[in-house]
């Protein structure tokens, strides 16, 4: 029942006697104006009262039968247990008709009509999270996912039902509401392969019918709602067969709509922060199905808003696999360095995540051969003119400066870091062109970044002197929340940019040093800040690195500055 319904509702319990003591009144009223003349106005206007009147009593007799109705008190725990029963004896009669009558379904319809009316008085149970537990101890849970794994076709509607009132009772805002009872829920459903089972309801609907295209709109909504309230579920439910059915989904030729914007949004949230969910997709040929659905947009932007935020989705989800070694040889193998290099030229919305997914591809030791590759395909002369001038469409995506910046500087830095041999010296030569027009671009962004950070720094300097003149401790959270400040003012930028200096000081090429250092001092600079802060990026290395990489790293960049 709705809200309307129930308000209006009126249980059947003897109420009827003086209504129809009212009817034979009015009957004999009628009998006695029918032999009368017709009545005069001033009698109209006396019936008008009078109906009025009636009007009146018939409404306070409805709000005091409301007020003393079972039905419209608050649900509580015996109202659920009531109900759970009733749907417990009408499922099972259900089931009972369903195997002695297989191939008559009129003599079940009326009990799966009875059922499935049960199921949506069920929704009320959403309202009062703190009673889930009732929902397992009665075997319920158990109940609705046995129903939702019948093999039977001809029951989708009852299905839909109970897929509807899982979304409910898994509502984010609802289990966050009373976090014992989520926490069971959650629970029983996992233990029930609820994911699994979900998946193959999801195999058998036919998405160019509404209700069914609803259906598995809403079946993605429970996935959404769990793994947003346990996070950690994410690689069960990969392993259940979403992870399939999402690529599959997400590479049919179908026209777009909002099922396939929710599918790249369900494959970001899995593939987020989870190695074993990344490497399930690579194993599954998911980089190819992502790189051929994103070269779509190397020619043409989205068309709307909601298919922008699909290839977002699509590059997240892409970022993230490259986070994975295994998978950067995939993307390797799959040209996605020759996609992202065309996006890059091409000028369209893309550009802005080609950019970051190019970034994520070469970072570290592991991006070695796709830096090689990216030289071998004159990647040079794709990134170089964007190092040089930050693009004003950029902007207009909703991309910072200083994260275009970051991007491509990141890029410069693995370059540097991983070439080796003849893409080394092609890369190198880069700065030297045009009288180091590149190495005066390089240290315009340092002083400009530079700026940035000591100004944060000053105003840390000065709140940190202030909370020890009011006695207050400078613990671990606070130095964390001012280094994330200094984050936002542009001091990681400021280091890679620093070590793609001092890289292309100590590269033996005499031009590039002596240019560095003219400038340095043209404008007040000095090499005490640069190996300074060079230092500071050294000490922070190592996060997600394995301790090895760290030491060698770290002693190969004081190396470096040796010779700065």
């Amino acid at each position: 029942m709705d809200v309307g319904e129930l308000l209006t509702y009126q249980p059947d319990r003897g109420a009827k006697r003086p209504r129809e003591e009212d009817v034979s009144e009015e009957s004999r009223v009628k009998q006695k104006t029918s032999s009368r003349e017709p009545p005069r106005p001033a009698v109209l206007g006396e019936a008008e009262s009078e109906n009025k009147d009636s009007k009146e009593k018939i409404l306070e007799k409805l709000m005091d039968q409301d007020e003393v109705d079972p039905e419209g008190e608050l649900v509580d725990e015996s109202t659920v247990k009531k109900m759970i029963l009733t749907f417990e004896k009408r499922s099972y009669k259900n089931q009972e008709l369903r195997i002695k009558f297989p191939d008559n379904p009129e003599k079940f319809m009326e009990a799966e009509l009875d059922l499935n009316d049960i199921i949506q008085e069920m929704h009320v149970i959403a309202t009062i999270p703190e009673l889930y537990h009732l929902l397992v101890e009665l075997n319920a849970v158990h109940s609705l996912l046995g129903l939702l794994s019948h093999d039977n076709t001809d029951i989708l509607s009852l299905l839909q039902s109970i897929v509807d009132l899982l979304q409910e009772l898994t509502d984010i805002d609802t289990l966050h509401e009373s976090e014992e009872g989520a926490e069971v829920l959650i629970d029983a459903l996992l233990e029930g392969q609820v994911v699994a089972l979900l998946v193959q309801n999801m195999e058998r609907l036919d998405e160019t019918v509404k209700e069914e295209a609803d259906g598995v709109h809403n079946t993605l909504a429970i996935v959404e709602n769990m793994a947003e309230f346990r996070p950690g579920l994410c690689a069960e439910a990969a392993q259940q067969g979403l992870m399939q059915w999402l690529l599959k989904r997400i590479k049919a030729k179908m026209p777009f709509d909002a099922n396939k914007l929710y599918c790249s949004e369900i494959l970001a949230i899995l593939l987020q922060n989870n190695d074993s969910t990344r490497e399930l997709l690579g194993e599954m040929d998911g980089i190819d199905v992502l790189l051929q659905q994103l070269s779509v947009f190397k020619r043409h932007n989205p068309s709307t808003v909601e298919e922008q935020e699909m290839m977002e989705n699509l590059f997240d989800g892409l970022c993230s696999c490259l986070m994975l070694p295994a998978n950067r040889d995939r993307f390797l193998r799959g040209e996605g360095l020759q996609l992202m290099n065309l996006m890059l030229r091409s000028k369209k919305q893309s550009r802005t995540s080609a950019l970051k997914v190019l970034d994520h591809s070469m970072i570290g030791p592991e991006g070695s051969d796709n830096c090689h590759k990216f030289v071998d395909i004159l990647g040079l002369r794709t990134i170089f003119p964007l190092f040089m001038k930050t693009p004003k469409k950029m902007r207009k995506t909703g991309i910072s400066d200083k994260e275009h910046e970051e991007h491509v500087c990141s890029i410069l830095a693995s370059m540097l870091r991983n070439l080796k041999g003849q893409q080394r010296s092609r890369l190198l030569s880069k700065f030297t062109e045009n009288d180091c027009e590149k190495v005066d671009r390089l240290m315009e962004l340092h002083f400009k970044y530079l700026e940035g950070v000591q100004l944060a720094d000053k105003r840390i300097d000065g709140e940190k002197h202030d909370m020890v003149r009011r006695g207050e401790i400078l613990d671990d959270s606070m130095e964390d929340e001012f280094y994330l400040r200094r984050l936002d003012a542009g001091l990681f930028v400021l280091q890679l940019i620093c070590y793609i200096m001092v890289e292309i000081s100590s590269a033996g090429i005499p031009q590039l040093q002596q240019r560095v250092h003219q400038i340095l001092n043209l404008r007040g600079g000095s090499v005490k800040t640069v190996r300074h802060i060079m230092r500071e990026y050294a000490e922070s290395m190592g996060d997600g690195k394995n301790e090895e990489f760290r030491q060698s790293e770290q002693k190969r960049i004081m190396d470096l500055l040796e010779n700065f």
